[in-house]
């Protein structure tokens, strides 16, 4: 694979390099109005979904950092996103353009002033894995394998003009209005800039492997202090195959659900009991392991959840309250889903929207059991979630509202979901963490 000599840094380069792939996306519509001429409808469409993915796609990788991981997220939609975006898009979870031997050397010298063969009997500096914002190497020291996580440069320092850039278009996508958009911007800066400081994850890293190890089949790294630094991060060299590559041919429905009851108890556990959850659940941080483990990796994205959000949003979820409209109106209200400047149409609207998203949503809450791998469940969240991202309806009214924590929890569960999906992990134990 192609390597990297040099990521843009400053907002001026990384703007430059967004405008071209603009221009490009551009001159993929030019082809698609011609497309249409000699091609269906649904043809052309499919093309100019492929050509805009690739392009953006291409651009995004170059730059890395926080623009890249906005791909890795949109990867997770698989409701929303045309299929060739979640495709393409889908590459950042795992599968990037890694940096060159020299500029990781360089990186690695200027945090520990040390060339890394001077901290380890080995060090490979071609990279086994590529990612959004890090990339990890293969080192070895008394004969023990350890993977290091080299973060890109400038990674840090671009978070707040990449999100600026960004900021027009998601307002656009997602309908938001309303001065306190913000805030939501803000909770993504946040926590973007919370995961590029790796002695906090190293931190969080420990404090979720020991706070989880009683949960059957699962498994961590250790990590180690002494080869970590800011920029750096060092922990056991984990043997596994990626869970996206893994349920490619996985025949084995008895693992399937071993490996899906650990990776529900894994969140649930966390949820319920640590009010803090590793909000970053794609393919790509999960390996399993050929003893048949459920390995967790990378910890940098960690969401706490207070106390006021953590209790309506589970009280919202339960079946009496569904089913109670004055109770559900209320939980809305006090998750800032309804607000008090909606208008009549509105409120009638949005208490619909989120009756029908809630009833189809919390379903595996509602019973002892569920099947993961029914097809039919899934199907009718994709078709639902087609069907509000075409709403005429919805784009007219102000896409602003929620509260802040719904970004990052929201996230977790549509990621989790699909993991599940993707397992086809059937007769999971849904409140099983509490009898660990």
């Amino acid at each position: 694979m192609k390597t990297i000599d040099k990521i843009p840094v400053s907002k001026i380069s990384r703007a430059t390099k967004l405008v071209s792939t603009g221009a490009k996306v551009g001159v993929n519509y030019l082809k698609y109005y011609g497309d249409k001429i000699t091609k269906s409808e649904e043809e052309a469409k499919e093309r100019l979904n492929q050509n805009n993915a690739e392009d953006i796609y291409d651009s995004l990788k170059q730059l890395k950092g926080s623009a890249l991981k906005v791909a890795q997220m949109l990867s997770m939609e698989k409701s929303i996103l045309p299929q060739a975006y979640v495709e393409k898009f889908s590459l950042s979870q795992f599968s990037v353009p890694p940096l060159s031997a020299p500029l990781v050397i360089k990186t690695f010298k200027k945090y520990f002033g040390k060339h890394p063969e001077e901290l380890f009997d080995t060090f490979n500096a071609t990279s086994v894995n590529a990612a959004s914002i890090g990339q990890v190497h293969l080192a070895e020291k008394d004969g023990k394998k350890f993977a290091v996580k080299i973060q890109y440069p400038g990674v840090a320092e671009s978070i707040a003009s990449d999100l600026a850039l960004v900021k027009p278009i998601a307002i656009k996508m997602f309908n938001i209005k309303g001065k306190d958009s913000d805030k939501y911007f803000k909770e993504v800066e946040n926590k973007l800039t919370e995961e590029t400081n790796y002695i906090l994850e190293l931190q969080q890293s420990k404090a979720v492997a020991e706070a989880c190890q009683h949960i059957p089949n699962l498994k961590f790294p250790d990590y180690y202090e002494a080869f970590s630094s800011e920029r750096i991060i060092t922990m056991d060299y984990m043997q596994g195959e990626h869970l996206s590559e893994f349920v490619q041919h996985n025949t084995d429905q008895e693992l399937s659900n071993q490996l899906g009851q650990a990776l529900w108890d894994f969140y649930m556990f966390q949820i319920h009991k640590l009010k803090k959850v590793h909000a970053d659940p794609h393919p790509g941080n999960f390996l399993i392991s050929e003893e048949g483990n459920l390995i967790a990796l990378d910890f940098g994205c960690m969401k706490a959840i207070p106390e006021e959000f953590y209790t309506p949003y589970f009280e919202l979820a339960e079946k009496d309250t569904i089913n109670h409209p004055e109770k559900f109106k209320e939980k809305l209200y006090e998750l800032e889903i309804l607000r008090k400047d909606d208008s009549e149409e509105e409120i009638t609207f949005f208490t619909a929207m989120f009756h029908e998203l809630l009833s189809l949503f919390t379903q595996p809450f509602h019973s002892e059991t569920f099947d993961f791998s029914d097809a039919e469940f899934f199907g009718k969240i994709t078709e639902m979630g087609q069907k509000y991202s075409k709403s005429t309806e919805l784009r007219n009214m102000n896409g602003n509202r929620g509260s802040k924590h719904f970004i990052y929890i929201n996230r977790t569960f549509f990621g989790l979901y699909n993991l599940m999906f993707d397992l086809k992990a059937k007769d999971i134990k849904i409140n099983n963490f509490n009898t660990l």
